[in-house]
């Protein structure tokens, strides 16, 4: 097969592929990074790149993201275009990510639990110890000399090492005297019976009030969060959080899992999620002046596709018939075996998820929301790229997932984007000239917009008629905002003079099918799971909305297009990560951890597309706010008043 040179103008030397090799495949051979959140499957058109020179065959695919124009220019989707020729390609800029962190450095001071007792609830202990010397007269070994002293600080009976502390403990024991400070992992959730074992030794007694360092993770979809904690006082001493470099290859976990699935894929996709959290772990330790070597402990929550692309395990029986993970209850690992830049023989637990689209993520936050102690009915709602819902109280639970798709995260939106600097946020529309007003994260011109932008336009679109119930753009109103566009009607947001790319910013009605249809799974989910125990929407006391994204949402807006119930409003409550809260708590108590186990094992999973009413329930929730108006009285009380 022949060969061509391709040659990126960010990269210092070209490079050799032979015929029929994706411009993305000899972008990573020359170490060019090539943003894919579609996972290379042509969706998003967010991998467009200009050829410049040579021989490609752009044609495939990259018209259903690109314009006519665009593809006259040059311009091809790099994961849809192969090499025929030597060829010459130039990058646009990458979209970057800028927009602050809420969990990271402007989060509020996270409450220690009432009565928290490192010596009863945390697993992880240090101990002093002063071992009587070696003599003629006391010939013990090194390692029985330490268990005798242990058990006798501890009351401890049995514990066990590993091979290389073995190795270095009689230097270690003799360098101050027989005086040392151990690290002790007492008990571990998957073998209670099993001894305590010892993580660490070092020379000296520490001072005690030196902190003992552990840390809860969770792994978004979108976001990693690490919160480093102070285990002898349950301080959260910082929080960090990036995006999940795994963006990069794929928004959504269908686009992850199918990324995974090809020759390499499932190393590299568990290298950029490793990488992203070693680079949080590096960036919180800086913080307090320590090392992530002291880090002795690591509580991990995610969804059931981003802990098995942690793993490393295959994540394929995930999204095919009949959809089961390989594992959900993950045996206690320790850092050297996932490569995190913890202390080697630091324990890491991963938390338990409870099927394949219900994850630890909400296991764990159940657990965290208190819904699992509340005597009324609670509907616990996770909104992102699947939508998770659990109803019930202590007494019960039952939850369910659907694939919202990536719509609210700005994927599959012509001019959508992630919630980063230039995106727009918040919508207003003048009922009279259909004219917008808006606000943009960041102090810049516009680039796109959010998903809770995305929400409050369709919202105002909806209830000043620029689009009817069916999502419909309505071309003929008074205004030169609505059009035919390329991509059928459109409203233009904003023109393109006072935009950053100097083009017009707008919806299109393939954008707004796109959001129904995400808004419509939501609602469905919940819909068909109250149904299916019986219980009425109304009836819950209490709407608890966790998730980083659920913090920007406006319930009104919410309500308006039929993506939360309309119940009223003082019941909404938004708890933000609640995933890394579960997580944070299992890490300091023993018993939360077993609570959450308990969680995962009694929550009662209700398979969706199994259920023909989630098809009908989904269909009725495809128009704004839904067919059945009575389900949305505050809506229809606002359209009759205008």
């Amino acid at each position: 097969m022949a060969e061509h040179i391709v040659k990126f103008d960010i990269a210092s030397e070209a490079v050799s592929v032979p015929t029929g090799a994706l411009i993305t495949e000899a972008a990573e051979k020359a170490g060019v990074e090539i943003n894919q959140p579609c996972g290379g499957q042509g969706r998003c058109g967010r991998c467009a790149i200009l050829v410049t020179d040579g021989d490609a065959n752009i044609r495939r695919r990259s018209t259903l993201r690109l314009s006519a124009n665009d593809v006259k220019s040059g311009y091809a989707l790099a994961c849809q275009s192969v090499i025929e020729g030597d060829v010459e390609i130039t990058i646009p800029p990458q979209e970057k990510i800028e927009r602050r962190l809420t969990t990271d450095r402007t989060v509020g001071k996270v409450a220690v639990p009432a009565g928290y007792d490192p010596q009863k609830g945390q697993s992880i202990r240090r101990v002093k110890v002063k071992l009587s010397p070696p003599s003629m007269d006391d010939q013990t070994d090194d390692w029985s000399r330490l268990q005798r002293a242990l058990r006798k600080e501890t009351g401890i009976t049995a514990f066990q090492t590993s091979l290389d502390l073995m190795r270095e403990m009689g230097t270690i024991l003799r360098k101050n005297d027989w005086q040392a400070t151990a690290t002790v992992n007492t008990k571990s959730w998957d073998c209670p019976d099993c001894p305590a074992e010892l993580l660490d030794l070092q020379p000296g007694h520490f001072a005690d009030d030196e902190p003992l360092w552990g840390v809860s993770i969770d792994i978004g979809t979108t976001t990693v969060s690490v919160w480093l904690v102070n285990l002898l006082s349950g301080e959260v001493k910082t929080q960090v959080a990036e995006y999940n470099q795994q963006i990069s290859r794929g928004e959504d976990v269908i686009s992850r899992i199918i990324v995974a699935g090809k020759e390499g894929g499932s190393e590299k996709m568990r290298d950029l999620v490793v990488g992203t959290i070693n680079d949080l772990l590096i960036r919180a330790t800086k913080r307090v002046k320590t090392s992530p070597n002291a880090i002795f402990k690591a509580t991990i929550s995610g969804n059931s596709t981003m802990m098995h692309l942690l793993l490393g395990v295959p994540a394929s029986s995930i999204r095919l018939s009949p959809f089961v993970t390989a594992v959900n209850h993950i045996p206690t690992l320790k850092a050297t075996d996932l490569g995190l830049m913890m202390n080697p023989r630091a324990i890491v637990d991963c938390l338990p998820g409870v099927a394949s689209y219900v994850g630890a993520d909400i296991s764990a936050g159940v657990l965290s929301s208190g819904m699992a102690n509340s005597e009324d009915v609670v509907l616990f709602l996770d909104v992102g790229t699947n939508g998770e819902t659990v109803l019930g109280s202590k007494d019960w639970l039952v939850t369910c997932a659907c694939s919202a798709g990536p719509a609210f995260e700005g994927s599959g939106v012509l001019n959508g984007m992630r919630a980063t600097k230039g995106a727009i946020e918040e919508v207003w529309i003048n009922d009279e000239t259909f004219e917008p007003t808006f606000r943009v994260i960041g102090a810049s011109k516009p680039k796109g917009m959010c998903g809770s932008g995305l929400i409050s336009l369709l919202a105002e679109m909806f209830l000043t008629g620029v689009v009817d119930k069916g999502g419909k753009v309505n071309t003929k109103n008074a205004t030169e905002r609505t059009r035919d566009g390329e991509h059928g009607a459109e409203y233009v947001i904003v023109w393109g003079a006072e935009t950053e790319s100097g083009e017009d910013i707008v919806i299109t009605n393939v954008d707004i099918d796109n959001l129904l249809r995400a808004k419509a799974a939501i609602y469905a989910g919940f819909a068909v799971l109250a149904e299916n125990v019986g219980i009425p929407l109304e009836m819950a006391e209490q709407v608890l909305i966790g998730g980083s994204f659920g913090k920007y949402i406006n319930v009104e807006k919410a309500i308006e297009i039929g993506l939360l119930p309309d119940l009223p409003w003082e019941r909404f409550q938004f708890l933000g990560n609640t995933s890394v809260q579960g997580a944070y708590l299992a890490l300091i108590d023993y018993e939360a951890r077993n609570r959450i186990k308990e969680i995962a094992a009694n929550m009662t999973y209700v398979e969706l597309s199994a259920d023909n009413k989630f098809y009908d329930a989904f269909m009725s929730a495809m128009f704004l706010p839904h067919t059945d108006m009575s389900l949305f009285p505050s809506v229809a009380k606002m359209m009759e008043e205008k």
